[in-house]
């Protein structure tokens, strides 16, 4: 990590703009963490505090502060992690459904952040006061695999992987209906429900976000699915909006369910083995990515949580 640092702008340097020149010169800092740093004054050139934008001459002075992190208002609490992998840029866990990523509103406690930081105390200030260490999240619902970045190195190079859509994210699901096809691709925008505020749905084009799952079909029951489904791009509950949008939502999510999926549970062991999930049947199972910093590609897979393996035993032999 960058501390204080003084910088001479060579002859080759001449030209680039200011927050381009220290992103060259300060690799283990993202461009938007230096241009802050600028705005606030924390960069000097030959005594000035100019913009980011401004151009360098040869031979400029260039001095960079970068304070220590503001401390966050989050104690670190012992909550047990299930860590799969670890090394000194990141690691890899595996969230339980019914874990809250991050804290928000209604969750100032006991999040994945504040298990984080009692694990890995130096997260502070990478990736933002409130979400240090997140480079993707899971909804409190879901289960399965997370990276965590531990460097701002790390961050910034996995934060471009999940943009450029190189990280191989795959889902198990079990949903209500029997799907007529195989497999398919879902290829619509996702933006903020204009009725319900704390939903997402599928939007017209230019009122949301592209987004694309592709799914292949794993299992066929009387009244329910079960799924691979793999992400092309990360938009929030994409995976839970457009499934619900094909009709057929995730089993267990009462904010996507339709009504007419209230016949399939008239069977009160199922309903005890929904209700046992501790959110819904939705597991990251696969996370594959580029290691930010020896550029060796990594793979995790993560085995079904025993609820959802009861649930779909319980179906297999009573609900063919």
């Amino acid at each position: 990590m960058v501390d204080d640092a003084s910088f001479l702008v060579s002859r080759e340097e001449a030209g680039l703009r200011l927050d381009r020149f220290l992103a060259r010169r300060c690799p283990d800092l993202s461009r938007s963490r230096l241009q802050a740093l600028i705005a606030a004054g924390e960069v000097e050139v030959a005594g000035l505090r100019p913009k980011a934008s401004r151009p360098l001459k040869a031979g400029e002075l260039i001095t960079l502060r970068v304070p220590p992190p503001v401390p966050l208002d989050l104690s670190p609490e012992p909550i047990p992690l299930d860590v799969v992998y670890e090394d000194e840029q990141l690691l890899v866990v595996v969230k339980p459904a019914g874990l809250v990523v991050h804290p928000g509103a209604g969750h100032s406690t006991g999040t994945l952040v504040h298990a984080l930081l009692y694990h890995c105390p130096n997260l502070s200030g990478i990736g933002g006061v409130r979400r240090p260490g997140i480079v993707h999240r899971l909804d409190r619902g879901t289960s399965g695999l997370l990276v965590v970045a531990k460097t701002d190195r790390a961050h910034r190079a996995l934060s471009a992987q999940l943009k450029a859509r190189s990280v191989e994210r795959r889902y198990l699901a079990l949903v209500n209906g029997r799907l007529p096809h195989r497999e398919g691709v879902i290829e619509t925008a996702i933006g903020r429900d204009p009725r319900h505020r704390l939903r997402m749905a599928v939007r017209p084009v230019g009122q949301g976000k592209a987004a694309v799952t592709h799914f292949t079909v794993l299992e066929a029951f009387d009244r329910f699915t079960s799924l691979e489904a793999r992400l092309k791009t990360g938009r929030t509950h994409q995976i839970r909006v457009h499934l619900s949008h094909l009709g057929f939502p995730v089993v267990g999510d009462e904010t996507y369910r339709s009504r007419r999926v209230a016949g399939a549970f008239q069977d009160p062991e199922l309903r005890r083995l929904v209700r046992d999930l501790n959110g819904f049947a939705l597991h990251a199972a696969t996370l594959g990515f580029t290691h930010p910093v020896t550029g060796v590609g990594l793979e995790f897979s993560a085995p079904l949580p025993a609820a959802f393996e009861r649930l779909l035993a319980y179906l297999r032999t009573s609900h063919r």
